[in-house]
């Protein structure tokens, strides 16, 4: 049975009023972004597809604020590739606004230089006009009030420029969000970074000079973690020596470290290169010669969640493949997982049989790793109408996970959804906006109003709570109908 819900945004003309900052959309029953009506036509409204659906000269779309519990915006200097969320000591599951985000992100800027890896705390992360509170709508949550803006916006400088919309009442007004920072040196752009799951101070970073290294932020996250108020100075860029670094023979993105086994990490380059590191007694790391088996550059990078030996790793070769760190020589399973390079992969860890993985062609794949060398997929989706750029699995909801696309659109898919067509009927009087039948029944939420989306990840400790890097910066957003 859906969730009910309520309609998306809407596509308005742009001389009525402005539209908002960032777009994105709950969705209606079936999956959407936005309605494909303007605001005064009478009849039901229906979904707009990104990507499909076009939008006037004289148009812009607009999103309903009812679509999110929070949503967030905020940018750095340069834009990153990729980013991290970290595991902090607030507490799990967490739900009470504001929330506090800790982060780590790397930076592609125009020159080697300029780079730099920014360990950031998101604090006072409220709702603004979005959800609920106290049982009463945000001022600027309704329809009559279209044109105010309410998203926190942070600067490259690490203080904040947000305004938050006040409530009704006085002296329900929430603070501003602010954004703390720490920025160590990099000279080279980061193509990927992450963090050890056990150790969330500890970063494998991935550059675009062949190398990847292992630094240690922890001291900064612990002043992040102290430091209540935006200091007066800027804080100035520091220099870590590395734990340990290792020069592929060609630049990469694949990298992942394992929920099992602490300081266990891989890593896969463009030229078909894979490697193993073990952290060593008495510190640092031994980096394993390469696993051979792909043909052609690797992509991305699993870890079991319950196997501490096992891994996955996809690639340029249109193939997913099943490692055993114990043998380097063949890969343990392997299937031609799309009829393109596969960009993308993620491992479910509360289903831990179930993986995701995302193709150059806008195609999502769902494997059932008991019948995966038979080759067959359980899903198959084909809404990006973009290359899928990141997929990842809901720390929460097993059936649920997220992908992102080269179409400027993120999507929320909960597989255990099926379309029902009496509740779509007996909720349309309600506002919510009529599904074309193509869309997957499965697809629970879109996001847009990012431009070249790279990466999301999922709070692992904040239900529902998810984060985007683009070419434009970042979003932070709760979807309200998760």
């Amino acid at each position: 049975m859906r969730k009910p819900q309520k309609a998306a945004g809407k596509k308005k003309k742009a001389q009525k009023a402005p539209a908002a900052a960032a777009a994105g959309a709950r969705s209606g029953p079936g999956g959407s972004s936005s309605m494909d009506t303007d605001p005064g036509d009478a009849g039901a409204p229906s979904v707009w597809r990104p990507g499909l659906d076009p939008v006037g000269e004289d148009e812009e779309l607009d999103y309903d604020p009812t679509a999110y519990d929070c949503l967030h915006r905020f940018n750095l200097e340069w834009p990153c590739l990729s980013f991290d969320m970290l595991r902090d000591d607030l507490g799990a599951p967490r739900a009470a606004f504001p929330h506090t985000v800790f982060m780590v992100a790397g930076t592609q800027a125009a020159q080697a230089r300029q780079n730099h890896i920014a360990v950031l705390k998101l604090a006072a992360l409220g709702q603004g006009r979005h959800g609920k509170r106290d049982g009463k709508r945000r001022r600027g949550g309704g329809d009559d009030d279209e044109s105010s803006s309410d998203e926190s916006s942070s600067g490259s400088e690490g203080g904040s420029d947000s305004e938050m919309d006040a409530s009704d009442d006085e002296d329900d007004r929430e603070p501003p969000a602010r954004m703390h920072y720490r920025l160590v040196q990099q000279n080279s752009g980061v193509n990927r970074i992450r963090a050890m799951p056990q150790r969330p101070g500890v970063l494998a970073v991935w550059n675009d000079n062949r190398q990847v290294r292992i630094l240690d932020v922890s001291a900064q996250l612990a002043e992040l973690a102290a430091e209540e108020q935006l200091p007066a100075a800027k804080p100035q860029k520091v220099t870590l020596n590395p734990l340990a670094s290792h020069t592929h023979s060609m630049e990469g993105f694949a990298l992942g470290w394992s929920p099992v086994k602490a300081g266990r990490l891989a890593s896969g380059d463009c030229k078909r290169h894979l490697h193993v590191w073990e952290p060593a007694e008495g510190g640092g790391w031994a980096v394993s010669g390469v696993y051979n088996g792909h043909e052609d550059s690797v992509e991305d990078i699993a870890w079991s969640h319950t196997e501490e030996t096992v891994f996955a790793s996809c690639g340029v070769d249109k193939t997913v493949r099943i490692w055993d760190t114990r043998e380097r020589g063949r890969s343990m399973l392997s299937v031609a997982a799309h009829d393109c390079d596969v960009n993308v992969i993620g491992w479910n860890a509360l289903v831990t049989y179930m993986l995701a993985s995302g193709g150059d062609d806008g195609s999502l794949r769902i494997w059932d790793l008991r019948a995966f060398k038979d080759g067959g997929f359980v899903s198959h989706f084909a809404f990006h109408k973009g290359a899928v750029t990141s997929v990842e699995w809901s720390p929460y909801e097993s059936s649920m996970l997220a992908t992102s696309g080269a179409d400027n659109s993120l999507a929320v898919w909960d597989l255990a959804l099926e379309r029902d067509p009496e509740e779509e009927e007996a909720l349309a009087p309600e506002g919510n906006a009529v599904p074309q039948e193509e869309l997957p029944a499965q697809l629970l939420f879109v996001h847009a109003g990012q431009a070249d989306i790279k990466e999301l990840h999922w709070h692992a400790q904040i239900p529902g709570m998810i984060g985007s890097t683009a070419g434009d910066g970042f979003n932070l957003f709760r979807p309200s109908n998760l």
